[in-house]
């Protein structure tokens, strides 16, 4: 079974510490810490079959190049959120809809995004409903004890 990782992306990003900065790639563009945390789990189960998901770029590739700053979230109503039409239009494009399943490392907004942008795949989501505290002490149990959030096969 083929399986696709999906990290949410976050509001902290490395513009914020260097705002100067200009293109960086996808994968070191958010900061924050539960972002880090996904990214480390992502990279270690899922290495060669995980994206970013972001409000305004829509899902990313680790190395596709973000152009500089932004602000926008799912959770607030903006022209600049990506439609879930565009969605379901880059899942196809980026051969996203070939994968079995979807493990989504995010909280209920961004799941619920991913539910609708994959309506028919099994999707898993074993950080939705937990405080931001307990979904970077499940990631960092996961990432130490060598026990993935989902076993799936």
């Amino acid at each position: 079974m083929k399986i696709l990782c999906i990290v949410s992306c976050g509001r902290r990003k490395i513009w914020d510490k260097y705002p100067g900065l200009g293109a960086v790639r996808a994968r070191d563009a958010y900061t924050g810490p539960l972002v880090r945390l996904a990214i480390a789990y992502a990279e270690k189960y899922h290495p060669s079959s995980w994206v970013i998901l972001s409000a305004k770029y829509g899902f990313l590739y680790p190395n596709e190049l973000i152009p500089g700053p932004y602000d926008v979230s799912f959770k607030r109503r903006s022209p600049e959120v990506i439609s879930i039409e565009e969605l379901r239009r880059q899942a196809l494009s980026k051969g996203l809809e070939r994968y079995d399943a979807v493990v989504v490392l995010a909280g209920k907004t961004y799941v619920d995004i991913v539910r609708k942008a994959f309506s028919g795949k099994t999707i898993y989501a074993p950080l939705e409903g937990l405080p931001l505290g307990k979904m970077m002490r499940r990631l960092k149990d996961a990432i130490e004890s060598d026990k993935p959030l989902v076993k799936v096969g």
